[in-house]
């Protein structure tokens, strides 16, 4: 589940995404308006890239004719005491690579979280396990957001263990991977109705703690900023006995550091993301 900024992940998170802090980026998708004690989150995603934490995946660069589809699906139970439990899936599935998962399903990640809220203040601790490359990488985030104008966030993403992520091969033949670390990816949101459909900008920065995060040669600091443009319709049309349906897109615009993430084909890129969400 990555800070994939996939866009909705942002679009989400504005409400984002998911990603995604950023969309396109993979992170948890955000929690559903608790109605009932379960509630779930259906997303049905095409995107032009699949952005990690500021990393390229699929060296899309310019190029956004080559979709993607990330579908994610979160389940939430309310427990006493203002605490939420999460437990979700994210997969990638393209024709991009090879896939050592079989057919074009190139990754597939799952994770689980608690999550306590007060007041508007909410605290969400989230472990990941992106199952890809024949290996997986190990994460636990811990996520800070507050109820406001421009519905600010804090991501602390700890990678505990690398798996098959960014590296390279050493002089004998063997891999050498990308190295455990801590991302800080801060985020704010503003957004507006304009009759049905919902509008909302957001914007992220994101600061590396860790060299050698996302390639072996790769410096610490400020790694990439991301700011998009969304959009939101609901299917009204579709009886709220079968959930809440809507049609959601955007734009996102990644200007990313050459020493933080050396590997990408181009250092500022336009991304895009369209669509389905059934919330229910």
């Amino acid at each position: 589940m990555r800070l994939v900024t996939p866009l909705l992940a942002l679009a989400l998170t504005a409400g984002a995404v998911q990603a995604g802090g950023e969309t396109e980026t993979k992170t948890a998708p955000v929690t559903p308006p608790k109605e009932d004690a379960f509630s779930g989150v259906l997303n049905l995603d095409f995107n032009t890239h699949f952005i990690s934490y500021g990393n390229d995946a699929w060296k899309d660069g310019s190029s956004m004719s080559d979709l993607g589809f990330n579908p994610s699906l979160e389940f939430s139970l309310a427990l006493p005491a203002n605490f939420t439990a999460t437990l979700g899936t994210w997969w990638d599935v393209n024709d991009k690579g090879v896939s050592p998962i079989g057919g074009k399903i190139q990754e597939i990640d799952v994770w689980g979280g608690l999550a306590y809220t007060f007041n508007d203040f909410t605290i969400k601790t989230t472990y990941q396990a992106w199952n890809y490359g024949s290996s997986t990488e190990d994460i636990l985030d811990v996520g800070l957001s507050y109820k406001c104008f421009l519905s600010p966030s804090l991501t602390i993403h700890n990678r505990l263990n690398a798996g098959s992520a960014a590296g390279s091969f050493t002089g004998a033949g063997v891999f050498d991977p990308g190295d455990e670390g801590t991302v800080l990816v801060g985020a704010i949101s503003w957004g507006f109705d304009a009759g049905p459909v919902t509008i909302a900008f957001p914007l992220n920065v994101a600061y590396f703690c860790t060299d050698s995060y996302h390639a072996v040669n790769a410096d610490s600091g400020f790694g990439f900023g991301s700011v998009g443009a969304t959009a939101s319709v609901p299917f009204s049309f579709i009886d709220p006995t079968y959930g809440k349906w809507s049609l959601h897109g955007g734009l996102t615009y990644y200007i990313t550091s050459r020493d933080v993430i050396p590997n990408n084909p181009k250092g500022d890129f336009l991304t895009a993301n369209l669509g389905i969400t059934v919330a229910f």
